[in-house]
């Protein structure tokens, strides 16, 4: 049960946090989107192509699989809270870390064009970030604030792997 699970808006960081940390504190890494797709055979966007709810599904059962993960800092996709069963499952697995980054943040640093539901342009991160916060805060333990350097992040993030006791 000892893995670090990352939610948060889409380019709020968890990738590339994640990443880093895991790097630098000798643990498994794990991109959820990108298991998806591993899995499917299908980038996100052809599974976006046919419907939300048939990528949502199939999110939903790669969901069900982390459970015989451990000592890993997962990576979720940014709507993986949209259900409620896959927090379930998720939260019996790990400890939920919201990477908060305010929306200005995302829209300086994110490219819209490869994120399915951001290519609406900046009005959909706002609307984006408005349904999904109180969601993102319900369902984590602990909130990280990415809105400075990436290497402050990465610290906080260290720190909050150490006092959960993922590594010693």
């Amino acid at each position: 049960m000892n893995n670090i699970i990352l939610i948060g808006m889409p380019g709020c960081g968890k990738t590339s946090l994640g990443k880093k940390a895991s790097e630098e504190l000798g643990l498994e890494f794990l991109d959820l989107d990108d298991y998806v797709v591993d899995r499917n055979g299908m980038t996100i966007e052809e599974m976006f192509s046919r419907s939300e709810d048939f990528f949502r599904d199939k999110e939903s059962s790669v969901v069900r699989e982390m459970t015989g993960y451990k000592n890993t800092i997962i990576s979720t996709g940014g709507g993986v809270i949209k259900r409620k069963e896959n927090m379930d499952v998720l939260k019996s697995c790990g400890y939920i870390v919201f990477i908060h980054r305010v929306p200005e943040k995302i829209i300086e640093n994110v490219d819209t064009e490869t994120r399915p539901l951001l290519k609406e342009g900046k009005e959909r991160i706002y609307n984006l970030y408005r349904e999904r916060k109180d969601l993102y805060v319900l369902y984590s333990d602990k909130i990280l604030y990415n809105n400075d350097s990436e290497e402050e992040a990465v610290k906080k993030l260290k720190e909050i792997v150490k006092e959960y006791g993922v590594i010693k």
